[in-house]
């Protein structure tokens, strides 16, 4: 059995860890950790009884799928520890939003096995979207073993890279905009009387269904709002309060702001 290690245990890099240990893809003693936050690992190992490391080293001498899942301004702090015990033999996959490709084979090395991800946190549930990016120097099965690894956490694509930045605001922080939206909903719900944890359970049940039937029908989204909204009827008003209040342009405004806040972390840390 192949060992999995992450170096960083933050909040997605534990989602990740829970999301492969629930998918039971491996067993958790297969998996080794490491972070500074000493009092932080140790409750993680704890609770999920995996293997805590003294260091980004020991995870790289230990494991043949080492994860990354630290803040950009830390990266190169991370490679130019391990640049010396990684081998071509061990694949790399970092999480960390902005930070391309060339960064990590700078200082690696140009023939080393990297695949850029970017997850999201509904993975500790099974139900993530990570994409991911690479270059030629990763194998066709390489690549299908890091998809069936990542596909415990939900789905993944492939992407081309110059694509990733734009990535970063689509999925790895859209939960953040849903949150928003069902937390909106069951406060206008609140308002009308509806008790707290009754609005968000409908809230949250009314969002996920939107999403499948998105999913699975195939009909382009103003279709299906289309057919929610009657003649004269309280879906219309609804969506024309939401169009007067510029509902579209703030959600596409606040995804171009997270875009040029990773291409911005690629220069600066990259």
């Amino acid at each position: 059995m192949k060992k999995i290690g992450f170096i960083g245990t933050g909040m997605m890099g534990t989602a990740m860890i829970k999301g492969i240990i629930g998918a039971k893809i491996v067993n958790p003693s297969d998996i080794h950790v490491f972070d500074l936050d000493k009092a932080k690992l140790e409750v993680l190992c704890n609770d999920l009884r995996v293997n805590a490391e003294e260091s980004s080293r020991e995870i790289v001498n230990k494991c043949d799928f080492v994860f990354l899942a630290v803040k950009p301004n830390v990266v190169k702090i991370v490679l130019e520890d391990i640049k010396d015990v990684f081998s071509n033999e061990k694949l790399f996959i970092s999480i960390a939003a902005g930070i391309p490709l060339k960064t990590y084979k700078n200082t690696l090395g140009q023939d080393k096995k990297i695949i850029r991800a970017m997850p999201n946190t509904p993975a500790v549930i099974g139900e993530g979207m990570t994409i991911i990016s690479f270059d030629s120097c990763v194998q066709d099965s390489e690549v299908k073993e890091a998809m069936d690894l990542l596909s415990s956490l939900g789905k993944v694509e492939c992407m081309d890279e110059k694509l990733m930045n734009e990535v970063v605001a689509l999925t790895g922080s859209s939960p953040a905009y849903i949150f928003m939206l069902i937390e909106a909903m069951a406060d206008a719900a609140v308002l009308s009387g509806i008790p707290r944890q009754t609005a968000y359970r409908l809230a949250s049940q009314a969002v996920a269904g939107s999403a499948k039937m998105v999913a699975e029908t195939g009909k382009h989204p103003g279709e299906l709002k289309d057919q929610v909204c009657s003649p004269a009827g309280t879906t219309i008003e609804a969506v024309a309060a939401l169009e007067k209040n510029g509902f579209r342009n703030s959600i596409m405004e606040a995804m171009n702001e997270c875009t040029k806040k990773a291409k911005e972390l690629g220069k600066i840390y990259g």
